[in-house]
């Protein structure tokens, strides 16, 4: 029985018993297989449990099990894959020869939405463990063992491609594939050199993504797609695009487009052209400048305009569109503005489809606003602005129109806040509000940018700088044209806007944008959120409500990737936070640790002088709570530059940097520092203590008080730092502020207690007199207790003799 026992137990006979139960035809106890499916996952997420599957036949059994077909089998088979795979590139290796890219690509495109989605999880841990064994340095004996992983990797990749214009694939299953290409293929940085994985992507599969991007809605023979694809088509090409070195780069890319869109526009007849146009919008939502190139083609804009005036609803949603993306560059609309204007009027007007006549108040609405926030730049006539943002809103708020057109309405709204009289009336709409929140938490991510747009907009949150009064005069004498501010664009306005929109829920609902693991979230995108959420926090009273509604933890991931203006920006939002409320309350748990490095990040040189301020004073603070954060801050490398503050010329950011000090030297090592041969960082602190800023003087000489009390020898090297050490001390003894004096007196106490030297040089100065005064003062006890204390330490060291009328 043990020795059954002993069996039963053991790895090997479990990995086999369940194999046994999942394959077995006979075997019709769902629960049963379903339990074992879940055992074979959790062994698989162990090392030992993973290499005994591994070793147990287990690859050719799970191969099996993905070619029965049915879902929960194969789900447990590529969960249980995903733990074999993770972080082994080795086994990864041997994985993907047993089971066959082609298989593993088959299985992404099944019309079983989770089954793909797992598929996609297994092909992304794959990746990611075979780029891990291509970036370490293998040398000698292990690189003959270690075989190159860059044919596997292009491998996949090519499989992935084939799926994306593969006519039997499942339309989440080309979601998938988008998605794992944009993680993948383009560089993490600028600054890894090697480009040749993007440059073979554009090669053999740039016209296989245009494919997708190119698909027409309800044409014959388009591919399926979500309402996602094509977005996600734009976004892989703007990656592949700005992956590029060179202008020859460049050059073949705007080629390999421009052959493709003539390859549908010439000898297609119509539904070619509209393949060729939807290609430009594609094209133009992702690296504009392809779409630029294409629409500059012969006969292009010329289709896109008279398509526009089809009596077919197909046909005239993909040229409106195709106008809207070529309204974004300015040159292009004054073109448009005196070409397509009246023709989108007239479709606003007489058309009976809503979503035509959206996307036509859209393309207005763009033309409209191209004067951007300048208010005497105005495109229409006064009020038209306003009468398209009514609509909008109408439209934005009927339920009955499908998410699709009503993205349009956010669309909209993104270029008609620009001007104030719209944001206002905007943020009076609650209803308004609240049903582009609910659109933003919706499945379909594309709508992200043009709420995030609207946001920045309504709570006035991007750059402006402030124009040289000298160049405004020269401006006016060269009778240039001048940028004006609205009236309703004023601080007052702005902060009630935002009071709002708080009011309205936009923290919840800014938290799911960013939760969204999808390629709508672009780096601009995560740049835009940032700086909304810094809007928001502006004022100190808001930032509880921010952090109840979950502003904090949203904020951590935008400040570590996307854009460095993003990533600075979220940085800051997270310091005002800290700086305000209980940094453990606001990031409760592990994430405390998590806010480290932004508010490092915002210590950097090229930060401004009110970022470096608000990261210092948010580090101080979290260097007040415990030795484990102070132990962070220091892994960070964050003390050599709150150092370099200390010495900055304005005097807030020296506060700051000393008080933030003063809260480091609780840590033995910042301790350490001190004592350093050849370095001043004592000799300013004793320096600081004398200095006129009352505010420096007690953040400096509580430092010392610290320092003195927790590292007895450093209160030998002060009266080495500097002659005027004993006027310092003697002048905070003095001062009539309670909490210097308190803190002079503890110095000197310490210093007292330290060594029989010092106490002497101590003695021997005015230093006795003014001890025993303050022991006196009935009402400073503190400071007493600390006076009594020293000349207790000189009478024991015989330096001085006890008044016998005296205690």
């Amino acid at each position: 029985m043990h020795e059954k026992m002993r069996t039963m137990s053991c790895t090997d006979s479990k990995v086999d018993q369940m194999f046994q139960i999942l394959l077995d035809p006979e075997e019709k106890d769902a629960d049963k297989k379903q339990k074992a499916a879940q055992n074979l996952i959790v062994l698989a997420r162990e090392e030992a449990g993973a290499e005994k599957i591994f070793q147990s036949d287990g690859v050719r059994l799970l191969t099996r099990l993905l070619d029965t077909a049915k879902a929960d089998m194969m789900l447990a088979a590529l969960r249980t894959l995903v733990g074999l795979c993770s972080g082994h590139r080795s086994r990864t290796t041997a994985i993907l020869a047993e089971l066959g890219a082609p298989r593993l690509s088959a299985v992404l495109g099944v019309e079983h939405e989770q089954v793909s989605l797992a598929a996609c999880n297994l092909l992304q841990v794959m990746f990611d463990s075979l780029k891990e064994g291509m970036q370490k340095d293998f040398r000698g004996k292990e690189d003959a063992v270690v075989l190159d992983s860059s044919k596997d990797l292009k491998l996949l990749i090519k499989h992935l491609l084939e799926l994306l214009a593969l006519e039997g694939a499942s339309a989440h299953g080309r979601d998938n594939a988008l998605n794992l290409l944009i993680k993948v293929v383009p560089r993490k940085s600028p600054r890894e050199t090697n480009n040749s994985l993007s440059l073979w992507v554009i090669d053999q599969g740039l016209k296989k993504i245009l494919e997708v991007g190119s698909t027409v809605c309800g044409a014959q023979d388009s591919l399926p797609v979500t309402e996602n694809s094509r977005m996600s088509a734009s976004v892989l090409l703007s990656k592949l695009y700005s992956d590029l070195k060179c202008d020859a780069e460049r050059e073949n890319f705007h080629h390999l487009c421009e052959d493709y869109v003539k390859s549908w526009f010439e000898g297609h007849e119509l539904a070619g052209k509209l393949r060729a146009i939807q290609t430009v919008s594609c094209l133009l939502q992702g690296p504009s400048e392809a779409g630029n190139r294409v629409l500059e083609l012969e006969g292009i804009m010329d289709s896109v305009l008279s398509l526009c005036a089809s009596v077919r609803e197909a046909h005239q949603l993909v040229a409106v569109e195709a106008l809207i993306h070529a309204a974004d560059k300015a040159k292009r609309a004054s073109f448009i503005t005196a070409n397509g204007v009246s023709l989108l009027k007239e479709i606003y007007k007489h058309s009976e489809r809503d979503s035509i006549r959206i996307r036509a108040l859209v393309g207005l609405c763009k033309l409209g606003s191209a004067g951007g926030t300048d208010f005497s730049m105005k495109q229409f006539a006064e009020g038209s602005t306003m009468k398209l943002a009514k609509q909008c809103r109408k439209w934005l708020c009927n339920e009955t129109i499908d998410a699709g057109t009503r993205r349009w309405a956010v669309e909209g709204l993104a270029y008609l806040t620009f001007d104030a009289d719209v944001k206002e009336e905007f943020v009076e709409d609650k209803a308004a509000m609240q049903a582009m929140f609910h659109l933003a938490k919706s499945e379909d991510r594309s709508v992200l940018y043009a709420v995030a747009s609207t946001l920045v907009n309504c709570t006035n949150s991007y750059d402006h700088e402030e124009p040289d009064p000298q160049m405004l005069e020269l401006a006016k004498y060269a009778k240039q044209h001048i940028p004006e501010q609205h009236p309703k664009d004023k601080p007052d306005f702005v902060k009630r806007r935002v009071r709002k929109l708080l009011a309205a829920g936009v923290v919840s609902a800014l938290a799911c944008m960013v939760k969204s693991e999808n390629p709508a979230l672009t780096n601009s995108c995560r740049e835009l959120i940032s700086r909304v959420f810094l809007a928001l926090v502006e004022e100190a009273e808001d930032r509880g409500s921010v952090v109840a509604q979950g502003g904090g933890k949203a904020l951590i991931p935008l400040s570590l990737e996307g854009t460095e203006v993003g990533q600075t920006k979220a940085a800051q939002a997270l310091a005002k936070i800290t700086i305000t409320s209980n940094p453990e309350m606001a990031f409760p748990g592990e994430r405390i640790y998590e806010v480290v490095r932004p508010l490092v990040s915002l210590l950097h040189l090229q930060r401004t002088g009110l970022e470096n301020f608000e990261g210092l004073m948010a580090l101080t603070n979290l260097a007040g709570i415990s030795e484990r954060l102070r132990q962070k801050i220091l892994k960070e490398k964050a003390v050599p530059m709150i150092e370099g503050y200390m010495f900055e010329e304005h005097e807030l950011i020296r506060l700051a940097a000393t008080e933030c000090m003063c809260n480091m030297a609780m840590s033995k090592e910042v301790q350490e520092l001190f004592l350093a041969e050849g370095s001043d960082r004592l000799k300013l602190m004793v320096l600081y203590s004398g200095e006129e800023d009352e505010k420096l003087r007690r953040a400096a000489s509580g430092t010392l008080a610290m320092l003195t009390a927790l590292h007895p020898p450093i209160c030998k090297r002060i009266p080495q730092v500097t002659a005027h050490w004993l006027e310092i001390l003697q002048a905070l003894l003095l001062s009539p502020n309670l909490e210097l004096q308190h803190r002079g007196a503890v110095v000197v106490m310490n210093m007292m207690a330290a060594e029989r030297e010092v106490a002497e040089q101590l003695i021997a100065s005015e230093m006795l007199e003014i001890l025993s005064v303050l022991a006196k003062e009935k009402d400073k006890p503190q400071v007493a207790q600390a006076a009594k204390e020293s000349l207790a330490q000189a009478v024991a060291y015989g330096l001085i003799k006890p008044n016998p009328n005296q205690e």
